[in-house]
């Protein structure tokens, strides 16, 4: 059964060919001393995809570059059918390059090429609260914390009158006047035994 390549709701005109680009990522580890290498799978890459045909006619031409232009334009994840990938898991895929090209020999044809790359759309986003995938536990802990934080703090209350560390300048200030006095009268003292052996 030969399906019709399909992008969106839109339906392809005149495909000259259809190829497929599928790929692993693999990373190669060396090891010293043994020939060969070990690979690790990283999974496979996006599917490629580029179509390319011809479209003869203005009025043809005009319609088909308004409807490509304007996919590649949204730049949004399409749904792609097509017989050529029959057995992958493909499902979505974005308009990544669009290549198109006028003969001067023959101006009514239209030559294109078009790239589409695998592209799930991204998921909903969610309605939960961040807090909804914390273990009921650890709640509970922190309001347990926050308890012990209180009980303590009404407990050094408990304790009386603590000395105040806040501002230490008020004893100072006092202790200091009392050495400007205790200064100025050395200076009194000085100035009598002046007189007296002078």
């Amino acid at each position: 059964m030969n399906i019709k390549p399909m992008l969106g709701d839109w339906e392809i005109p005149r495909i000259a060919e259809m190829v497929t680009e599928e790929q692993r990522a693999f990373v190669e580890l060396h090891i010293p001393g043994r020939v060969g290498s070990v690979f690790q799978d990283m999974n496979s890459l996006p599917i490629m995809l580029t179509i390319s045909g011809s479209l003869y006619g203005t009025e043809c031409t005009n319609e088909f570059l308004q409807q490509a232009r304007t996919r590649f334009q949204d730049g949004a994840p399409l749904t792609f059918v097509s017989d050529i990938i029959t057995g992958t898991e493909l499902q979505y895929v974005i308009v990544e390059k669009m290549h198109f090209q006028i003969n001067a020999a023959n101006p009514e044809q239209l030559d294109y090429l078009i790239r589409l790359k695998e592209s799930p759309p991204p998921p909903p986003p969610s309605t939960s609260s961040f807090l909804d995938g914390l273990d009921a536990g650890l709640l509970e802990q922190a309001g347990a914390l926050v308890d012990a934080v209180g009980g303590a703090l009404d407990a050094l209350e408990a304790l009386g009158n603590m000395p105040d560390f806040g501002d230490p300048s008020g004893p100072l200030e006092a202790t200091l006047s009392e050495i400007d006095g205790i200064i100025s009268d050395l200076g009194g003292i000085a100035s009598s035994l002046g007189e007296v052996f002078g």
